[in-house]
């Protein structure tokens, strides 16, 4: 096993000091977005073999078989095929989606055969892979996830009482739930950018009054919900005000409207599968996904829209978003688990005298101390014979060493699982 060394991405909705106090590390002053650990060629980890420092990319192509195993090696070339996370959100992210395999084959190929380049603003399809991702949180974490029943969504605009949107009221009332939600989503993002200005103006005074009377309410001691609609649908015109703020005039204020709003607490995880339009409002979280950077914007973004392309690949199914809590498995092993096989998501929790593990696979592992102080040790293999982990330290693992688990703490565990 080798411990890894990381790339600290700072993106401009990135906590100051989220990923600082985690490592702890001094905070630069600039936001720091995400803590990527893996073999992802922006930005790969590096470790120290052969008495000097490469990159994990390198290391895995002098040697796929030995790095990822037979399995892994068939299953998706010579190339790791997830990605591990630290991501810290003090904004909300893009609204987004993302195609699954075919269609991520087919845009890709569509483009490179149209000459589109790699790093032009308006491409969709940066690789020919898919992007399902699992997001776990450390802290509370906040999101908005899959759509509404269209009922629901309805009774949420109405409440706003803004004239110019009550069109989508009636298109949600009347229509089946799947056509009137495609048909609202088209409307709002091919609507006139000037006029929906005023528009997404007009709900934000509206949402943040809304939002503002029920926490009074509250306050004064009120029953919260009770009989009051408005109060009951507080949180969500608390986030549309809070979009706004952070999006002005932007028509994704109003798509966000049409989706769940999601509360994880510590250890809760969500699963975004293709299709599903999702966003990060804020929180620290550990996210896994597969190694791709195929997004397709919906709003809350200055960067390119689609619409005609966003409007192939989201799948317009309302409904409750299912929120993932860890399966108990031998070792102490929890697992989150998930319908793809490009990753799996495991957490231990540790303590002292107690049997955790081994951390035993036929395939690549990276693993993430989250708290405590862990120590590793390989049975036989490469490497160092021991490592101690603090919070925010990683290591690698290739395919077929076994590694024994002790200390105290949590860590959590990345791997393929075919």
């Amino acid at each position: 096993m080798d411990r890894l060394t990381n790339t600290v991405r700072p993106y401009a909705w990135g906590s100051a000091t989220a990923i600082p106090e985690f490592l702890g590390t001094p905070p630069s002053g600039e936001p720091q977005a995400e803590l990527w650990m893996g073999a992802h060629p922006g930005a790969p980890s590096t470790l120290e073999r052969s008495g000097g420092e490469q990159a994990l990319t390198d290391v895995i192509a002098a040697d796929p078989e030995g790095e990822l195993g037979p399995e892994t090696l068939r299953a998706f070339g010579p190339r790791l095929p997830f990605l591990l996370k630290l991501l810290a959100a003090a904004s909300p992210l893009s609204l987004q989606v993302h195609p699954d395999l075919e269609q991520a084959r087919q845009g890709f190929a569509d483009e490179e055969a149209r000459g589109v380049p790699v790093n032009a603003p308006e491409r969709n399809y940066k690789d020919a892979n898919h992007k399902p991702e699992l997001i776990c949180a450390l802290t509370d974490f906040d999101g908005l996830c899959g759509f509404r029943r269209a009922g629901n969504a309805a009774d949420l605009l109405a409440g706003l009482d803004v004239d110019a949107i009550e069109p989508y009221v009636d298109i949600l009332r009347a229509s089946p739930e799947s056509a009137a939600l495609r048909e609202v989503l088209t409307a709002v993002l091919t609507a006139d950018r000037e006029e929906m200005s005023g528009t997404v103006a007009e709900v934000a005074r509206s949402a943040e009054r809304l939002a503002a009377a029920a926490g009074a309410g509250a306050g004064a001691g009120t029953a919260s919900g009770a009989g009051d609609p408005a109060a009951a649908d507080a949180p969500a015109y608390a986030v549309c005000a809070s979009l706004a703020r952070h999006y002005p005039g932007d028509p994704g204020v109003i798509a966000a409207m049409l989706l769940n709003h999601v509360s994880l607490r510590p250890g809760e995880a969500l699963y975004l599968g293709a299709g599903v339009p999702h966003a990060y409002l804020g929180g620290l979280g550990v996210e896994i996904m597969a190694n791709s950077d195929n997004v397709l914007r919906c709003g809350l973004t200055p960067k390119h829209v689609d619409v005609p392309e966003l409007l192939r690949i989201v799948r317009f199914e309302p409904g409750e978003p299912a929120v993932l809590r860890p399966e108990a498995g031998p070792g102490g092993e929890e697992r989150y688990d998930v319908p793809v096989s490009e990753f799996r998501l495991s957490r231990f929790v540790v303590a002292p005298g107690a049997a955790a593990g081994p951390l035993d696979s036929r395939t690549p592992q990276i693993v993430l101390c989250a708290g405590g102080r862990i120590v590793l040790r390989v049975d036989a293999g490469r490497g160092e014979d021991e490592l101690a982990l603090e919070r925010g330290q990683s290591v690698y693992v290739p395919a077929g060493e076994r590694v024994a688990v002790a200390g105290e703490g949590t860590l959590f565990r990345a791997t393929v699982a075919v």
